[in-house]
C-alpha cells in the first residue's frame, strides 16, 4: 500500500489522533538527529577534517541519499521495525500504545543526550514500541520473537564486527602507508576522511531512515484503522520529510555527541578517522543488504574502539567507553519499562 503526499495531507488534517502520532514520530525522528546521526560524522570534526557546520550540512545530504537509494533497493530494516510487534486488533489501543513508546523514547533518549551520552535510538525504538505493546496485550503475545532474533543478532554482529574491523583496518592502512611520507599521507587522509563521514552519513541514513519510516507508516495506518496492512511502499515525500528532520536535530545539539564520540573516547589522527569511517560503513553496508537492523551508533563506537585498541589499549579512554556502555546495557530494559508505563498511563486516560 502506497499513500501520496495530498492524500496523507488531507487526512491528517482531518485526524487528530493521526497529527498527534506525527508530532511524536518527527519528534524521535528529530531525536535521532541529534544523539544518533552525529556519530556519522565526529571523526571527520575531531581531526578537523570539516568545521561542525560543514559536517552537519554534509550529514544532512547524504543521510537523505542513504535513505533513497537503500530503500528503493532494499526496505527489509523497514519492514523488521513495522511488524517488530502485533498492537492486537483495536486500532485505537494500539494507536495510544504506539504514541506511548515513541513518547518513552524521546525521555530516554533527552536524557541521555543531556549527559553528552551517545545511545542507540534504534534500539530505544525497539523497546519503547515492544514495552507497550506487551501492556496493550498483558504479556509478550505482542512481540515477534523472529523479528526481535534479528535485533539481537545486530546487536552482537555490529558491536563484534565494528571493533574488530576498526582494529584491522588501522593495521592495513598502517603497513600500506609506513614507507610513505607523512605529509603526504596527511593531505590523502583529510580528503578520505571527508569521503569516509559521508559513507557513514549515508549508511546512517540507510538504516536509521528506514526504521522511523517503517513506524511512520505503522502510526498512519493505525490512525486511519488500517490495522492489518502488511506490504507497503515508502513514498519519496517520506523520505525527503525524515531526512530533513533529521538534519534538523542533527544542527540543532549534535555537537555533544561529536565531542564524546570524536574527543573523548580516543584522541584520533587524520588516518585512524578514516580507518574507523571505513570500518564502520562496512560493516552498516553489509546489516544493510541483509535487512539486519543494526545500531550506527554501537557500529561507529566500536570501531573507534578497536581503532584506539590497534596502537595500545590505554589508547582509549575506558572511563568514556564504560559510560556509553552503560547507557546501551540500560536502554533495553529502560525503554522497555518506560513504553510499558506510558502505555498503561496513555490508556488510562485515553
Amino acid at each position: 500500500m502506497a499513500i501520496s503526499l495530498p492524500e496523507f495531507l488531507s487526512q491528517l488534517v482531518a485526524n487528530l489522533p493521526l497529527q498527534i502520532t506525527i508530532i511524536l514520530t518527527l519528534g524521535v525522528i528529530l531525536v535521532n538527529g541529534w544523539t544518533d546521526a552525529p556519530n556519522a560524522i565526529a571523526t571527520c570534526v575531531s581531526t578537523r577534517c570539516l568545521t561542525a557546520e560543514k559536517a552537519i550540512l554534509l550529514a544532512a545530504v547524504f543521510n537523505f541519499l542513504g535513505v533513497v537509494f537503500m530503500t528503493f533497493i532494499n526496505a527489509t530494516v523497514a519492514e523488521t521495525i513495522y511488524n517488530m510487534v502485533d498492537f492486537g486488533g483495536n486500532t485505537k489501543d494500539a494507536l495510544v500504545a504506539l504514541c506511548a513508546g515513541l513518547f518513552a523514547i524521546v525521555l530516554w533518549a533527552t536524557a541521555a543526550w543531556a549527559f553528552g551520552i551517545p545511545t542507540s535510538e534504534s534500539h530505544a525504538l525497539i523497546a519503547g514500541i515492544s514495552g507497550s505493546a506487551i501492556a496493550l496485550q498483558g504479556g509478550l503475545s505482542g512481540i515477534n520473537s523472529y523479528e526481535w532474533v534479528k535485533v539481537i543478532i545486530g546487536l552482537i554482529f555490529s558491536t563484534a564486527a565494528g571493533f574488530v574491523a576498526g582494529y584491522i583496518v588501522t593495521k592495513i592502512v598502517e603497513m600500506i602507508c609506513k614507507p610513505m611520507n607523512r605529509r603526504k599521507t596527511n593531505e590523502f587522509f583529510r580528503v578520505g576522511q571527508i569521503a569516509g563521514a559521508a559513507s557513514m552519513a549515508f549508511m546512517h541514513g540507510a538504516q536509521d531512515g528506514q526504521k522511523f519510516m517503517g513506524v511512520f507508516l505503522l502510526g498512519a495506518f493505525l490512525a486511519n484503522g488500517q490495522g492489518n496492512i502488511t506490504n507497503f511502499i515508502i513514498p519519496v515525500w517520506l523520505m525527503i520529510l525524515c531526512s530533513v528532520v533529521m538534519a534538523l536535530g542533527t544542527s540543532i545539539g549534535g555537537y555533544k555527541i561529536i565531542k564524546s564520540v570524536g574527543m573523548g573516547m580516543v584522541k584520533l589522527e587524520k588516518y585512524q578517522g578514516f580507518s574507523a569511517d571505513i570500518a564502520a560503513s562496512a560493516v552498516l553496508l553489509i546489516s544493510s543488504i541483509k535487512g539486519i537492523p543494526v545500531s550506527t551508533t554501537h557500529t561507529k563506537t566500536t570501531a573507534i574502539m578497536g581503532v584506539g585498541a590497534s596502537k595500545r589499549l590505554s589508547s582509549v579512554n575506558w572511563g568514556t567507553v564504560k559510560e556509553m556502555v552503560l547507557a546501551w546495557v540500560l536502554t533495553f530494559p529502560s525503554c522497555g519499562t518506560i513504553g510499558y508505563l506510558m502505555a498503561l498511563l496513555f490508556m488510562g486516560i485515553f
